[in-house]
């Protein structure tokens, strides 16, 4: 059947639709390859879910900004194609599940008609830009940064720096200083500021999430409104043209940043000013606003209602989720909704409480609800009633008790613990015993599938992310739990810390734990992230070991939330990625992690925390190098036996049998001394390396073997 497509799509978008339908078409006659289609239609949109023969369709929504005739047709649509359910994204996206990959062109088509695209919300390309949700109405914003954010959008969709890039780029704008929309952790992160009655913004670089998080680094704490697009255009320039392209894991500009440094960046930057599109590019301030009212005039026609006197659920409503606008008059509504997750249904029901009640302008937020605007006073009451009859009421909006979480093993393909089961958990877990977090919004509680950064577990006061444990012959589903990141009482913007990894329906117990140690320990007033900081890392490892102890596990361990099989891993392929890594470089990576903890303890003088982690620095190493090997590896003392028998003469490792395990076994030998400790982490740096540059080697004599684990994630 041929795709309809109307006269308001647009002559770009049409060519694109006609241009995925064809290709599909091609694809299932075998006339293009796998690898290829697959890196075509991520571009488009359309994602590879776990299940096989289905996609995951992602709807690119700039500024998470939508109308309600928009949600309306989202919503009809997901009915049609898909489930009849919405899932709002960290990144201000909604996606749509189980779509037949053939009905994806006529899904497009029916979106542009309505003025919504596909195009590059997925791939290596610069994905949605994301903003605060409150921008425009915020009280403390110095300016609205919403026109800003969509013509960054128009400004580089179709743009063909952007059409081929070795790794995605994010861009986010922050409406104040508390940098709501995390720019910290952004390719590039923009803090609208004014400085002499001019506006403009505080340029961050190079953050990002994933399995190896960072912090951006500050270019520019003052760049001209007509300047920041220009030079965005000119970063992306310079990390297209010599950003990592082999080596898919650092393939992002956070590792590009980090080997040539700012300094060099900022100088090839400057080096592109000749060839850009434009030198200066002044923002109409009505950028994007084509599809969306003005605010609305009274409506007294509208339904009204009146809460009993003293209402304690609308007043908690009103105390977390409705505040009044920098516009006197006006207030603005937040809804919590849980996982993401809203039935079609819900939301044209939601459509139509907003054209009854707030301006034609719905924004989703990074925290996966929805903020509603330009509501009277006098409607509040009766929003409220509607909200509460669709199960949107709910207080707490943005505070502990309202958690952030990806869809894990549900749809991912990278998943390895079901988030949504454990999300479930803990919020029943904080109803039930800790019911006044819902006034708590300090403490933001994060949680991914994988140790990919779709939850944004990395900028967590309290994160999570899906992992596993080996209990003998037997693995059980895992949660590593991350600490301290996220923003302290400076309004600093942190990346949590690793602490330890519990097994994952001892997941509320861990939260139970660091709760009441807060309540019971904190200074008044203090956040979260100050009071990890305060604490240091050891002490809330302390906290949570009771919790890893395998010993005492029992049956229900072994099988993941919202399951009743027993837990297996099951890992598919990640499209994003479009590779796989082997468990070789997944063994390196935590070896290096082991040796920071190592380098992290030196510095703290705790001399003998700092060799018995430099010891599992060289057990790790080693079970990396009999990996690439193809030999299988048992206990730590087999390990070490293994590797001394098997690497024996091999350059910088160690000439005669016998000398590895002399080293690593020395650990039991002396005394920890600072003496001991600097000379045993010293050897295993140079052992460490030694075995990366033997990995590097081998895999340019042989190639890559067989290809068993994923390093990248779908929406981080």
């Amino acid at each position: 059947m041929a795709i309809q497509l109307t006269d308001t799509i647009s002559k770009a978008a049409r060519r694109d639709i006609l241009d995925l339908e064809q290709k599909i078409s091609s694809f299932g006659q075998g006339d293009i390859a796998d690898e290829a289609f697959r890196k075509f239609r991520l571009t488009r949109g359309v994602y590879g879910q776990r299940q096989p023969g289905v996609q995951m369709i992602r709807i690119k929504l700039p500024h998470g900004r939508i109308t309600a005739d928009q949600l309306i047709r989202i919503a009809d649509l997901s009915d049609t194609f898909a489930t009849g359910n919405l899932h709002a994204t960290t990144r201000q996206d909604i996606q749509l599940h189980y779509v037949k990959l053939a009905d994806s062109p006529q899904l497009w088509a029916d979106l542009e008609d309505a003025g919504i695209t596909l195009k590059e919300a997925c791939g290596n390309t610069v994905r949605n830009v994301t903003g605060s949700a409150r921008a425009g109405v915020d009280p403390e914003e110095p300016f609205d940064i919403t026109p800003y954010a969509h013509a960054i959008f128009d400004y580089f969709l179709r743009n063909p720096i952007c059409q081929d890039m070795g790794r995605k780029f994010k861009i986010s704008l922050s409406s104040s200083e508390k940098d709501s929309a995390y720019g910290y952790m952004h390719d590039v992160g923009l803090v609208a500021r004014m400085q002499d009655g001019q506006r403009g913004f505080k340029v961050m670089l190079g953050g990002g999430l994933g399995a190896q998080p960072f912090s951006a680094q500050t270019a520019f704490e003052f760049l001209e409104e007509d300047r920041v697009i220009p030079f965005i255009e000119g970063v992306i320039r310079v990390f297209d043209r010599y950003g990592e392209r082999q080596k898919r894991h650092k393939a992002r500009m956070k590792y590009l940043l980090n080997d040539i440094g700012l300094e060099e960046l900022l100088l090839r930057v400057a080096e592109e000013t000749t060839a850009l599109r434009v030198k200066s590019y002044a923002v109409d301030e009505t950028a994007g606003n084509s599809l969306f009212s003005a605010p609305p005039a009274p409506r007294p026609d509208a339904p009204k209602a009146q809460p009993v006197a003293g209402h304690d659920d609308y007043n908690h409503w009103l105390k977390t989720n409705v505040f009044e606008q920098k516009q006197a008059g006006w207030y603005a509504v937040q809804l919590r909704v849980l996982l993401g997750d809203m039935d079609a249904d819900t939301a044209r029901a939601l459509a139509h409480l907003v054209k009854q009640y707030a301006a034609d302008d719905i924004r989703i937020t990074v925290n996966q609800g929805y903020l509603l605007r330009f509501i009277k006073p006098g409607d509040l009451p009766a929003l409220y009633d509607g909200l509460k009859a669709l199960g949107l009421a709910q207080p707490g909006f943005d505070t502990t008790a309202d958690i952030t979480t990806c869809p894990g093993t549900d749809t991912c393909n990278l998943g390895i613990t079901s988030s949504y089961g454990i999300t479930r958990a803990l919020e029943r877990m904080m109803q039930d015993e800790f019911p006044d977090l819902v006034f708590n919004d300090d403490i933001k509680i994060k949680i991914s599938g994988c140790m990919n950064g779709c939850g944004q577990h990395s900028v967590a006061n309290i994160g999570y992310h899906g992992s596993s444990l080996k209990n003998g012959a037997y693995v059980l589903p895992a949660l590593q739990v991350l600490l301290g990141g996220g923003f302290n009482g400076k309004g600093e913007g942190l990346i949590a810390d690793k602490v330890i990894k519990v097994p994952a329906k001892r997941g509320p117990d861990s939260l139970r734990f660091l709760l009441r140690d807060f309540e019971a320990n904190a200074l008044d007033g203090e956040y979260y992230s100050d009071y990890y900081a305060r604490q240091g890392k050891n002490y809330f490892y302390q906290l949570l070991k009771p919790l890893a102890d395998l010993k005492t596990l029992v049956d229900s361990d072994y099988i993941d939330w919202d399951h009743t099989e027993q837990y297996v891993t099951e890992v598919g392929v990640g499209e994003c990625a479009s590779v796989l890594i082997d468990l070789v470089a997944t063994t390196l990576t935590e070896a290096s992690e082991k040796l920071g903890w190592a380098r992290e303890a030196l510095s703290e003088s705790r001399w003998a925390d700092t060799l018995y982690h430099t010891y599992n620095v060289y057990i790790t190493g080693a079970r990396a190098a009999l990996m690439s090997r193809d030999i299988p590896t048992n206990t730590q003392h087999g390990i070490v036996s293994d590797f001394d028998k098997t690497l024996v003469g091999e350059p910088d490792f160690h000439q005669t049998e016998g000398e590895f395990k002399d080293l690593v076994f020395s650990i039991n030998k002396e005394e920890p001394s600072e003496a001991f400790a600097r000379r045993f982490i010293a050897q295993a740096e140079a052992f460490l390396q030694a075995i990366q540059v033997y990995r590097e080697q081998q895999i340019e004599r042989e190639g890559l073997p067989e290809l068993q684990e994923l390093t990248q994630a779908q929406d981080s």
